[in-house]
């Protein structure tokens, strides 16, 4: 059974802690670029997710498009699964990298590691 759109638009708010020009900024770091499977173009799919990221962020909720609630909803599902698996010392890996490329900080005041 899928979410409803209220369902995403809940668990986004909460999972997307990245404010956009904070998802830019990390976006822009090595660190960010050295995680994730590359497409034929050399951007991995968190990286350019996290550039759709900042856009939908920046978009009034009224004003999304269909193609954005999808994609909402796959970052929700990608953090919930990602974020589940936590390794041993997290800080600084390639799991927190990855999980900040989908605009989620795990260590920020609502994240989910400890």
């Amino acid at each position: 059974m899928s979410k409803s759109r209220e369902e995403i638009w809940d668990e986004w708010r909460d999972l997307v802690n990245m404010a956009p020009q904070e998802l830019e900024d990390w976006l822009e770091t090595d660190e960010s670029k050295s995680v994730g499977a590359n497409e034929d173009d050399g951007e991995s799919t968190g990286h350019e997710s996290g550039r759709r990221i900042v856009k939908i962020k920046r978009t009034n909720k009224e004003d999304l498009t269909d193609d954005q609630w999808d994609h909402m909803g796959k970052v929700v599902g990608y953090i919930n699964r990602h974020g589940a698996q936590v390794p041993d010392d997290p800080k600084g890996t390639d799991w927190e990298y990855s999980l900040k490329n989908w605009g989620h900080d795990p260590f920020a005041e609502n994240g989910v590691a400890t």
